[in-house]
């Protein structure tokens, strides 16, 4: 069993400069890192949140990578913290559609593993905000659970949350702690980020690290609509909130104690109770 590891999850807002964006990243994830995080949970859309054809101009075919990963690696092997890297754009099955993909690096900068999000999020909301994820993203297929210094993870992104049967899946490959990468809309997050976010981390009796984009995405041409709800968060496996983030860019950190879910889950055996699967 690992030992006791400090983690963080870090929040930015993110548009269509990518330069800005990865300073962003930068300046959080060494906020975590000053606290102790051994591993940084960095949102969806961390690079680029802007106009759809711009995703497939900066995508970078993985593991081999280009200078979005590049520089994230360099930040890993900086800091010797292990980063997971939520929604990096990867070169897709064809020209018009990319992967919306998990990475985790390890402290070296080496890729340990990739999950492309296989919920896509296709919605009209009433403030007249669109989102057709589908139209230029490809799904994926397969769970991924990838060994990190915590112990077993489970990757996920952002609308994977609403799907419990995913989590469940996790959990059955040893997951003991879930990644939330996300860019939570605004109009839903105020409802639903925070009580979906304990409902598995409850259901899965795991650690839930939840990063998150937040505030309104302004273009580099001054136009935006899109607003995010942000509220990174921590959670343990009875579903207490360890560390949160409050309104604005910024970093929350908490220990995970792999004995404390090995506790929980004999407290209450639910997951060797279950009958359907």
């Amino acid at each position: 069993m690992s030992e006791a590891t400090r983690v963080g999850v870090v929040q930015v807002t993110s548009n269509d400069e990518v330069d800005r964006n990865l300073e962003a990243v930068e300046r959080t994830t060494r906020g975590a890192a000053r606290d102790g995080a051994r591993l940084v949970v960095v949102p969806e859309c961390f690079a680029f949140l802007g106009p759809e054809e711009g995703k497939l101009a900066i995508a970078e075919p993985l593991p081999e990578g280009g200078p979005i990963l590049g520089r994230m690696q360099e930040l890993a092997r900086e800091l010797s913290v292990e980063l997971v890297l939520g929604g990096h754009w990867e070169k897709g099955p064809d020209a018009g559609r990319v992967y919306n993909a998990c990475v985790h690096l390890d402290a070296s900068g080496s890729v340990r593993a990739v999950y492309r999000k296989i919920h896509l999020f296709d919605v009209d909301l009433a403030d007249g905000t669109r989102l057709a994820e589908s139209e230029t993203v490809a799904p994926g297929e397969a769970p991924v659970v990838t060994d990190a210094a915590l112990g077993r993870l489970g990757l996920s992104v952002c609308y994977d949350l609403r799907f419990p049967e995913l989590y469940r899946a996790l959990v059955d490959e040893g997951a003991i702690a879930l990644a939330v990468p996300a860019a939570f809309t605004l109009h839903t997050g105020k409802d639903h980020w925070e009580v979906l976010l304990r409902a598995r981390a409850i259901e899965a009796q795991s650690y839930v690290l939840a990063a998150a984009q937040t505030g309104r995405h302004v273009q580099s041409d001054g136009r935006g609509s899109r607003a995010s709800w942000g509220h990174a968060m921590i959670i343990d496996p009875w579903g207490a909130i360890l560390a949160q983030c409050g309104e604005g860019e910024g970093h929350a950190v908490a220990t995970l104690d792999p004995a404390y879910v090995a506790r929980v889950r004999g407290s209450v055996p639910s997951l060797r109770h279950r009958r359907l699967r």
